[in-house]
C-alpha cells in the first residue's frame, strides 16, 4: 500500500529558513541553486519574514514568495499604498499542486487587511496571473537607434536652451537621484516609489554577488538654473569593424527626466558620444518621446513592446476615488471577482474636481472582471477594445464610450522600475 504524502506546508519563513529558500528561489528562476554566504547575509537584511512566504515539503522548501510596501502614482498625481509581490517561484518537481494559489491567497488577504488599495507585481509569464485578478496596467517598450541615420548634427557640443550635460559620480547619484526620482514619479502614472537600497545597488554602493557588477556611466543635465533636471546610467561595449570603424552600442540603464528638454539633452547626448553608432533605451514608456526628439523617428525602432506593471484591486472604492478625471459624468460597475474581496456594484461619480465611488443597487452599466477593471484604471486600455473582445459587457448602450471619457488618460501610464 501506498503512503499518502504529507501536506505541503505554506507559511512566513524564519530566519533559519532563509537560506534554503534563497535555494528555492535560484532555482526557479533557473539560477546556480548555490547559495554564498553574502547573499544570505543581504537577504536577512531586508526580507521582512512576516512577508515572506514559503511552501516547505517535508522540510524543504519549494516555493518561495514575497511581498513589500510600495506606493504607486495615480492618475493626477496621487498615491495609494500597494501591496508589490516578488520572488514567486514553485519548484518544477511541485507545480500544479496549488502551492502558488495558496501563497497568493495568504498574501492577498493581508494585504486588504492592512488596507492596501491595489497589490502590484511584473508577470514573467503573461498566462499565470489574470487567473487571482491581476490585469496588465501598463506597457513597456524599447527602442534601438541606429545613431548615423538620426540626422542629428554630428558637431553638436551640448545642449542649446543654456542647460549643460555633466558626468557625475555614483555618490553625485546618491545624493541627487533620489530627489529628482521622487519629482519624476509624483507626475507619472505607474510609477512606484525606490528606497534607499534601491539607489545603493544602482550606484554599486551595494554590491551583490549574484548579480556581477560593472559600474554605469552617469550623466545629469542641469537647466540654465543650475537644477538637476534629467539623469542617465548608461554602459557602451568595445565593438570594432572593418578598417578600424567604430561600432560601439550604448545601453541606457535608466534615465529619468522632470522636463521634455532635459529628455531631449539626454538623447542628444547619447547619440553625440564618439564611437557609438548604437543606442539601446531600455525600457521606456510605450508613448515616449524618444523617437520624435530625433530628425528622423525611422532611426529608432521598436525592439520590445510588451506588459509590464500587472494590477490587483483589493479597495475598489479607494481606487476609484483615488485618481483625478478629465471629464464629467456617472458609471454604474457591477466587478466580478470569483471568491475575492472587491466583488459588487459601485456607481462612479466623476468630474474635474473629483470623485465619489461607493455601493449600489442601481442597474449596471458595464460588467467586467476585476482584472479588467486593472487595465482600465490607470487610464491605459479602452472599454470599447474591451467590449470588442468580449472581456467587458456593456449593460446600457454606449457605456463603454462614457467610460473612456472618464477613465483614459492623454498619456499613457508607465512603471520604469522591476522589482
Amino acid at each position: 500500500m501506498s503512503r499518502p504524502e504529507p501536506p505541503i506546508d505554506v507559511r512566513p519563513i524564519t530566519e533559519a529558513d532563509i537560506p534554503d529558500w534563497t535555494r528555492a528561489l535560484n532555482t526557479g528562476f533557473l539560477r546556480t541553486p548555490g547559495v554564498a554566504e553574502t547573499e544570505i547575509a543581504d537577504r536577512a537584511s531586508y526580507l521582512v519574514p512576516a512577508r515572506t512566504l514559503g511552501a516547505f515539503d517535508d522540510g524543504r522548501c519549494v516555493g518561495t514568495f514575497r511581498s513589500f510596501a510600495q506606493e504607486l502614482t495615480v492618475v493626477g498625481g496621487g498615491t495609494v499604498p500597494a501591496d508589490a509581490i516578488t520572488n514567486v517561484t514553485v519548484t518544477p518537481t511541485h507545480r500544479r499542486r496549488g502551492i502558488l494559489g495558496r501563497m497568493m491567497e495568504r498574501d492577498l488577504a493581508a494585504a486588504k487587511d492592512r488596507g492596501d488599495v491595489v497589490a502590484t507585481l511584473i508577470a514573467a509569464e503573461y498566462p499565470i496571473y489574470g487567473r487571482y485578478g491581476f490585469g496588465p496596467a501598463t506597457w513597456t517598450a524599447q527602442w534601438t537607434i541606429d545613431v548615423p541615420r538620426t540626422g542629428l548634427d554630428p558637431r553638436w557640443a551640448g545642449p542649446g536652451d543654456g542647460g549643460r550635460i555633466d558626468i557625475v559620480d555614483p555618490a553625485d547619484v546618491r545624493k541627487i537621484g533620489p530627489e529628482l526620482h521622487e519629482r519624476v514619479r509624483r507626475a507619472q502614472p505607474g510609477a512606484v516609489n525606490r528606497d534607499a537600497r534601491w539607489w545603493q545597488v544602482a550606484t554599486g554602493a551595494l554590491r551583490l554577488d549574484r548579480d556581477p557588477w560593472t559600474e554605469p556611466f552617469f550623466a545629469a543635465y542641469r537647466s540654465a538654473g543650475g537644477e538637476v533636471q534629467g539623469l542617465v546610467a548608461y554602459t557602451a561595449d568595445d565593438r570594432w569593424g572593418d578598417g578600424k570603424q567604430p561600432l560601439n552600442t550604448a545601453s541606457v540603464k535608466w534615465l529619468i527626466a522632470a522636463t521634455p528638454d532635459a529628455e531631449r539633452a539626454l538623447w542628444r547626448y547619447l547619440c553625440s558620444i564618439d564611437w557609438i553608432t548604437t543606442v539601446k533605451s531600455g525600457w521606456r514608456a510605450p508613448d515616449d518621446l524618444l523617437p520624435f526628439h530625433l530628425p528622423d523617428p525611422r532611426a529608432a525602432r521598436i525592439t520590445t513592446l510588451a506588459d509590464w506593471l500587472w494590477v490587483r484591486i483589493l479597495d475598489v472604492v479607494r481606487a476609484l476615488e483615488a485618481r483625478t478625471y478629465e471629464g464629467e459624468g456617472a458609471l454604474v460597475l457591477e466587478v466580478v471577482d470569483e471568491g475575492g474581496p472587491t466583488g459588487g456594484r459601485y456607481r462612479l461619480e466623476a468630474s474635474a474636481d473629483g470623485a465619489r465611488c461607493a455601493p449600489t443597487a442601481a442597474a449596471a452599466d458595464l460588467t467586467l472582471d476585476v482584472a479588467e477593471l486593472a487595465r482600465l484604471w490607470l487610464g491605459d486600455e479602452s472599454a470599447v477594445r474591451l467590449a470588442a473582445l468580449g472581456r467587458v459587457r456593456e449593460d446600457r448602450a454606449g457605456a463603454a464610450r462614457v467610460a473612456d471619457a472618464l477613465l483614459r488618460t492623454s498619456r499613457r501610464p508607465w512603471c520604469p522600475d522591476i522589482f
